[in-house]
């Protein structure tokens, strides 16, 4: 389809919305606007598709259209997931659903809205009183017994955007068959068919009481109370970085006992526009400004901070020189299941059926440790939903005991079926009381792994493309790189191909062998003889390729890291050439 069909399309698409009585006139203003402009762009990215389910749900920049989140097309989605749970759940007597959201613009009007809608389809709502961790959503549907469950919230997208997430009855997002299901319903749904008019005895308003059962639970994750106790005077800067987070992190932390954590003032307070971010992301070092700079005047031990709905966590201590340094999502990951195995094994807590979880792109550390210790590890794809389907079926067969993403998500317990940085955040704390009891830092305990375990460097390149053109671009770019694989990254062999698409592993000899995974994913993964991992996949939330690389390199002693870590950055540049990212 070539520009002018697009527009043309797109054209006649604003048309509907504004022959339709459905709309209100101040969206069919907005629509008027954009039609009148000479630059098509903002009408062909506001109309040229519909928002669909990805690996984190409904996602888009908040505005009119049918690819831009509005009261509309959540609408819409609602009346079709509506309308998918009353055929599923045909023989229940009654449905009910969750529904949270988090502190950006618009969450709560959507939310009361999706409440309105599930209600006057007869399903029974628990509407949360205000913004909620995303974790505390799945724990909340688990603990109620309900079939479903939404949240409104664009994670740790810049703040022109929101999203909507679906959970099912086991508190995990939604997975095939019902992904699709949903999506065939909300295709179905013609704007007339969205019951906006709700039925308000069918929503029940929640809060403190889901809070002190979550956090109660949360609290029988700490392995070792004791060590708090001896270091209950660790100093923590935290931030929620304007969001849920500050609803129930401060409070876990007390309760698990740690009595000095110091909140960002600044970012404690709730705000879409997240004024004192450029985006609130916890990856990104600027988003971690403050709470350093309050770190360094109080000489802290460990910084954290959460995404604006809780469910990643950022952490960042000293190094050896005193310095600040930021960890990467695969050395938290890494941290987490090192204590989590050893100190279980320590503790003799171990009964031999334990198993951990990481995603794909996550560091191939993760596989040593597990390894090195017997436990045994599943490989998922990205998207928490992956994480939560092996601890659904290995329930009541085998015990999890963690699992995470490279992404800055991990899940310490079973009872939520999300990343939980509620959870993450509490652990990290003990973590650091417990190196801090044996005169070490976060940074010590790094240098451990990395000599016990090995060596490794990762980093994730996102190459941006948005819009329509963005979309066709990205398209070509795996098409390419699937049909035409590197046989040599930076001068070292490929060894192994793996096509997740196809299922075909090819290796380097050029036979092929099956991959086991439960369904196609648009992803690419090459291994090279010297142990370099590159995996592409275009983004299922945002508009943008990313490329995750993991790079080996030699540690033989805790001070040899700045050697290993120059050369290890060097291969790096020398796999992105060879790639031409």
């Amino acid at each position: 389809m070539d520009n002018q069909e697009t527009i043309k399309l797109c054209e006649q698409k604003a048309q509907e919305w504004l022959d339709s009585p459905v709309y209100d006139e101040k969206t069919k203003a907005e629509i008027r606007e954009m039609l009148d402009n000479p630059d098509k762009t903002e009408l062909i990215d506001s109309f040229y598709q519909n928002l669909t389910f990805g690996t984190g749900g409904l996602r888009g920049i908040m505005g009119p259209g049918t690819n831009r989140m509005n009261i509309y097309t959540v609408g819409g989605a609602t009346q079709g997931l509506s309308n998918y749970l009353k055929k599923n759940f045909a023989d229940r007597k009654e449905i009910s659903v969750v529904v949270g959201h988090d502190c950006r613009n618009n969450s709560r009007l959507f939310a009361e809205i999706s409440s309105d809608i599930f209600s006057a389809n007869g399903i029974k709502v628990f509407l949360f009183d205000d913004m909620r961790p995303t974790p505390e959503i799945s724990f909340a549907i688990r603990h109620l017994g309900c079939q479903s469950g939404i949240i409104i919230t664009a994670s740790h997208n810049p703040k022109e955007y929101n999203g909507y997430k679906a959970y099912w009855d086991d508190g995990a997002q939604v997975l095939a068959p019902h992904d699709q299901g949903i999506i065939d319903e909300v295709t179905k749904v013609r704007p007339e068919e969205i019951k906006f008019e709700g039925n308000k005895n069918l929503i029940e308003i929640i809060g403190k009481e889901i809070d002190e059962e979550y956090l109660r639970q949360i609290k029988t994750l700490s392995i070792d109370p004791e060590v708090i106790a001896k270091q209950k005077d660790l100093k923590i800067v935290y931030t929620p970085i304007h969001g849920t987070g500050m609803m129930l992190i401060p409070q876990s932390l007390k309760l698990w006992g740690f009595e000095n954590v110091h909140c960002v003032p600044e970012q404690m307070v709730k705000d879409g526009n997240f004024p004192t971010v450029v985006s609130p992301n916890p990856e990104n070092a600027e988003a971690l400004e403050l709470a350093i700079k309050l770190a360094k005047s109080i000489d802290a031990d460990i910084v954290m901070a959460s995404d604006p709905d809780a469910d990643r966590v950022g952490m960042a201590c000293k190094d050896n020189n005193g310095e600040w340094v930021l960890m990467d999502g695969n050395q938290t990951c890494m941290i987490f299941l090192y204590y989590i195995i050893n100190n279980r094994i320590a503790k003799h807590q171990m009964q031999g059926n334990e198993f951990i979880v990481k995603t794909i792109v996550t560091t191939e550390l993760v596989r040593e440790i597990a390894k090195k210790n017997k436990v045994e590890m599943f490989d998922v794809y990205t998207g928490f939903k992956w994480i939560a389907r092996e601890i659904r079926l290995n329930e009541g067969k085998k015990k999890y005991i963690g699992g995470g993403e490279e992404s800055y998500g991990f899940l310490a317990e079973d009872f939520v079926r999300d990343k939980d940085a509620v959870s993450a955040c509490t652990l990290l704390a003990e973590i650091c009381a417990w190196a801090k009891d044996q005169g070490k830092t976060l940074f010590d305990v790094l240098m451990d792994i990395y000599v016990d375990y090995g060596f490794s460097l990762n980093k994730t390149v996102n190459v941006v493309k948005p819009g329509k053109s963005g979309a066709d671009e990205i398209k070509a770019m795996m098409e390419k790189f699937r049909n035409n694989p590197p046989r040599e990254i930076a001068g070292s062999k490929v060894v192994s191909a793996k096509d997740y698409k196809t299922f075909i592993e090819t290796k380097g000899d050029g036979s092929s062998v099956k991959i086991d995974m439960p369904e196609p994913s648009n992803v690419l993964q090459w291994f090279t003889e010297e142990g370099t991992k590159v995996s592409v996949r275009p983004s299922g939330t945002e508009p943008k390729i990313k490329f995750y690389i993991e790079v080996k390199g030699e540690m033989g002693c805790k001070h040899c890291y700045k050697g290993a870590h120059e050369a290890a950055l060097k291969k790096i540049d020398d796999v992105r050439a060879s790639l031409n990212i």
